[in-house]
């Protein structure tokens, strides 16, 4: 994952897959050390890449939403994010995550026994994410090792040779103890499913200041209405309306700051028929009258 610039948000295109190159070609590894504080509303948006993902906590708790599951990890443990699964992190105070991202053809050729024995299986699994705490005994292993990995980037002498190697590590005792029997097909349905949802999502990103029903969305990859409630509620714990509203206030909360445009324009552009219902939709999000959002 990476921010912008203004390191304020997640760049992706319209499947909601970060466009931002994750090291090289010759070398498809890049650290980084982030406040999910820092960015846009406190989150560090929905977002997916084909790379491997490994984040530890080092300051503060955040609520991490990884695929179809929520979970709140604190301060010394750590998550693996796996490829192609859609995730959101969050946070109520500065939370620090020095993170690895990599592609999983860094530890191995996409040819060799290698990849195909141990790095293969897990990717293919349904497994989505793992979490990592330092009282089980291999999983204080891997945040060990993880933690090496951050300290081997400040070292110039043979810096990516020494990654690689604790990489493997990582990889191996992961390997050795996650549960990887899930079957292929059930991972390629769930692909499947998230590759709907971030089409639904990325409909309801276009058209959010327009008049947009469940059955509009669910009708972008021609599903029923209950099916599309089901996949918003399995994976990003919402419905889809109210996914179009809360993201409809993020806009407007946006305008507030950046523009002179009056509350009434503002509710009006971002989809919002009624005034009333929008300054009590905004402040039960935000917790302050649009009005005060502006003044702050």
């Amino acid at each position: 994952m990476s921010a912008d610039n203004n390191y304020s948000r997640i760049k992706t295109d319209e499947t909601l897959r970060e466009t931002v190159c994750h090291g090289s070609e010759e070398y498809p590894f890049k650290y980084y050390k982030e406040d999910i504080w820092l960015f846009d509303f406190h989150c560090i948006d929905w977002h997916w890449h084909s790379e491997v993902e490994f984040v530890f906590i080092e300051k503060g708790t955040a609520e991490f939403l990884v695929g179809s599951s929520k979970h709140i990890l604190t301060e010394g443990t750590g998550i693996f994010i796996n490829s192609q699964v859609i995730h959101r992190f969050e946070s109520s105070e500065s939370v620090i995550i020095p993170n690895i991202v990599f592609s999983p053809h860094l530890l191995a050729a996409e040819d060799s026994l290698i990849y195909s024995k141990y790095v293969q299986p897990l990717l293919d699994s349904s497994i989505e994410c793992l979490i990592f705490s330092p009282e089980i005994p291999w999983q204080k292993d891997v945040l060990k090792n993880l933690l090496s990995v951050f300290d081997v980037q400040e070292t110039a002498n043979i810096r990516e040779i020494k990654t690689v190697e604790l990489l493997l590590k990582i990889w191996g005792n992961v390997y050795g103890n996650a549960n990887i029997s899930e079957s292929l097909p059930a991972a390629k349905a769930s692909a499947h499913t998230q590759a709907q949802l971030q089409i639904m999502m990325q409909y309801i990103h276009k058209n959010y200041s327009e008049h947009i029903t469940l059955a509009d969305i669910a009708q972008t990859v021609s599903i029923s209405k209950s099916s599309a409630l089901n996949i918003f509620k399995k994976y990003l714990h919402i419905s889809p309306v109210s996914y179009l509203i809360n993201f409809r206030l993020k806009r407007a909360a946006k305008l507030l700051a950046s523009t002179d445009s009056s509350i009434y324009s503002i509710a009006s552009n971002t989809g919002f028929e009624n005034v009333g219902y929008f300054c009590r939709s905004f402040k039960e999000l935000f917790g302050v009258t649009p009005s005060a959002y502006r003044k702050n």
